[in-house]
C-alpha cells in the first residue's frame, strides 16, 4: 500500500553528498522547505574516510564555505599535509599538478591576481568527504531541512505546479526537484536529459593493501610506459590502466590478484600484494548533459556532470553548482525574481563544467602510455616550469580564474567579491552569512542606499571604508559572492536601477548588458 505524504516542499533534493546538502542548507537560508531523499541508510562508508575520502578545496568552494561560517568548522587541514605532496620535490612546495606534473609555489606570480586581498582566504586546502557531509548536515538539520535517508527515489511525475516523487511505497510532492544524485543518477535518467560526451581511456584503481616490499615503489605520482601509479603513504595506491575501461564496465570482482597483476604490469616491479583490504575502480569517462533543466526538474554536481578525479575538480564543480542554483531558486520559489533568473544557472554554470571536462581530457592525453603522449608531457613539463606557465595552471587547479560573463564594463563584474576589510577588521566575507544580495557603499551615496531601501531585506547595505577598495565607489555582490555591478564613479542612477532590476527582478537581459 502506498502511503501519500501530505506535506508540499518546495523543494525535494535526490543525493545526501555535499552537493545536495549544502544546495539544501542554501535554499533553508532562504526559509524555503526542503526535503532530502538519500539512497543508502548509512552515511558512514569508508570511501569517505582518509586515504579514500580526501578531497582538495578550490578557493571558490574556501570563499562559499567561509561565508556562510562553515569554513572555521573544517578542522582536518590543520592538522595534516597533502599526502598526494610529491617527495621527489623535497623541500619545495607543491601547489599542485597538471596530468601528474607538479608545478611549485615558488613559481607561482600572485601579483599577477590583482583583486586578491592579504587577508583573502586560502586557495586550496585538504578535507575528506566524511568531515565535509558531516558538517553540512549539522547546519541542513539545524536551518530544518529533512533527510530521510535509505529512500531511493524510484519514479517521479511533473506538472506545471509540482513534481510528485515515488520512493518506494511512499510518496511526495514538491515545487521543484533536484536531482544531486551522483553520475548514475535516477533523476537525470527518470527526466530524460541528454548526456552527451566521449569514452574513457583508463580503469582507474584506488587501493588500500598491504604490500610485503613497498620499497619497490617510487613515491609520489610515476608516470610509465604502461600507465601511472601513486604511493602516497605505505599500503595506499592509485593506479591508471589504459585499457578504455574494459575492466570498470566488465563487472568482475576486484580481487588480490588481479590488483597484483595490473600493479605489476603498470610499475614494472614484481612488487607483492599480501592482504587487499579495499579497492575501488573508476574511468575518466566524461559526459554533461546539454541543459541542467527540464521544466521543474534541475540537476547538479555529478548528476549533471562527470569526469576524471584527475586534479580533485569534482567536488568543487558540484559545490560551485550549489552556491550558484540555491538563491536563483529559493528567489524563483519566494516569488522575488521571475524565471529568467534561474534560466542563468545553466548559462553561466555549463561552461564552467564544459572547462573542467576538457580540463580532465587534456590530462588524460598526456599520460597515455604512447610516443605522442611523451613528447606532449615533456612540452608540459617544460612549461609548467616557468613563472608563466606555474602561475596559469595555479590559475586553473585554484579556481581563481573562475569568473562569469556578466556584461557590465567594471572588470570585477562577475568575479567573486574581494575580501573587503573594514577599519575594525570585519570583512565582507564574514557579512555575508545570511545569504542576501549586499550593497557595499564605500563614498557614502544617500541615493544608492535610498535606491537599495526599496528593496527591503532583500539587501544588505554596508557602507564605510575599508583598507583598500581598488577606487570602487559601489559594489552589489550577489548572495552567492560574485560581483553583479560594481562603479568606480558616483554611481549613475539609471545604470544601478538597471543592474537591480535584472538581477534581483529578472525583467530583462539587456539591462545588465547596458550598464
Amino acid at each position: 500500500m502506498k502511503t501519500q505524504n501530505k506535506s508540499i516542499y518546495d523543494v525535494i533534493i535526490s543525493g545526501a553528498g555535499p552537493v545536495g546538502l549544502f544546495l539544501a542548507c542554501e535554499l533553508a537560508l532562504a526559509k524555503c522547505s526542503v526535503l532530502i531523499l538519500e539512497k543508502a541508510e548509512n552515511p558512514q562508508s569508508p570511501l569517505k574516510q582518509l586515504p579514500f575520502g580526501i578531497r582538495g578545496l578550490s578557493a571558490p568552494t574556501i570563499e562559499a564555505l567561509y561565508r556562510r561560517g562553515l569554513l572555521e568548522e573544517l578542522e582536518l587541514h590543520k592538522q595534516l599535509k597533502n599526502p598526494h605532496q610529491n617527495a621527489k620535490e623535497g623541500a619545495q612546495r607543491q601547489g599542485g599538478h597538471f596530468a601528474g606534473i607538479p608545478f611549485l609555489a615558488v613559481n607561482v606570480d600572485t601579483s599577477q591576481w590583482a583583486y586578491r586581498l592579504p587577508c583573502s582566504t586560502q586557495t586550496n586546502l585538504i578535507s575528506e568527504m566524511q568531515e565535509i557531509e558531516t558538517v553540512l548536515t549539522r547546519r541542513a538539520e539545524s536551518l530544518n531541512v529533512q533527510i530521510r535517508r535509505g529512500h531511493a527515489i524510484t519514479d517521479f511525475n511533473q506538472t506545471a505546479d509540482e513534481v510528485a516523487v515515488q520512493s518506494g511505497d511512499q510518496s511526495f510532492k514538491a515545487k521543484w526537484l533536484v536531482g544531486c544524485d551522483g553520475s548514475r543518477s535516477v533523476v537525470r535518467k527518470i527526466a530524460g536529459f541528454e548526456f552527451a560526451g566521449t569514452e574513457p581511456e583508463f580503469t582507474g584503481y584506488s587501493v588500500k593493501a598491504d604490500i610485503a616490499n613497498p620499497e619497490k615503489l617510487s613515491p609520489g605520482r610515476n608516470v610509465t610506459a604502461r600507465g601511472m601509479y601513486m604511493q602516497s603513504q605505505p599500503g595506499y595506491v592509485l593506479i591508471q590502466d589504459f585499457d578504455g575501461g574494459a575492466f570498470h564496465h566488465s563487472g568482475n570482482p576486484i580481487t588480490l590478484e588481479h590488483i597484483q597483476e595490473v600493479l605489476r604490469r603498470v610499475s614494472n616491479t614484481d612488487v607483492t600484494i599480501s592482504t587487499l583490504h579495499i579497492a575501488t575502480t573508476w574511468t575518466d569517462r566524461a559526459r554533461q548533459t546539454t541543459t541542467y533543466r527540464n521544466r521543474r526538474v534541475l540537476l547538479a554536481g555529478d548528476a549533471a556532470h562527470i569526469h576524471s578525479p584527475l586534479g580533485g575538480q569534482g567536488l568543487n564543480l558540484g559545490l560551485g553548482d550549489a552556491m550558484n542554483l540555491g538563491w536563483k531558486l529559493a528567489a524563483t520559489i519566494n516569488d522575488k525574481a521571475t524565471d529568467g533568473l534561474l534560466d542563468t544557472y545553466y548559462t553561466e554554470r555549463h561552461p564552467i563544467g564544459a572547462q573542467v571536462l576538457d580540463w580532465s581530457r587534456a590530462q588524460v592525453a598526456i599520460m597515455k602510455p604512447d610516443p605522442h603522449a611523451r613528447a606532449l608531457n615533456a612540452i608540459f613539463r617544460d612549461l609548467i616550469n616557468t613563472r608563466e606557465g606555474a602561475t596559469y595552471f595555479a590559475g586553473r587547479v585554484w579556481g581563481i580564474n573562475i569568473h562569469y560573463h556578466l556584461g557590465g564594463i567594471h572588470p570585477l563584474v562577475g568575479h567573486s567579491v574581494p575580501n573587503f576589510e573594514f577599519e575594525d577588521g570585519t570583512t565582507i566575507g564574514e557579512l555575508m552569512r545570511d545569504g542576501h544580495w549586499t550593497l557595499l557603499d564605500f563614498d557614502k551615496n544617500v541615493l544608492i542606499k535610498t535606491l537599495a531601501t526599496e528593496y527591503g531585506n532583500q539587501i544588505n547595505f554596508i557602507s564605510g571604508q575599508v583598507k583598500e577598495q581598488f577606487g570602487l565607489s559601489v559594489v552589489l555582490i550577489r548572495p552567492d559572492g560574485i560581483i553583479a555591478w560594481a562603479s568606480d564613479n558616483e554611481a549613475h542612477e539609471n545604470s544601478f536601477r538597471q543592474a537591480i532590476a535584472f538581477w534581483i527582478t529578472g525583467v530583462t537581459s539587456e539591462a545588465i548588458d547596458r550598464c
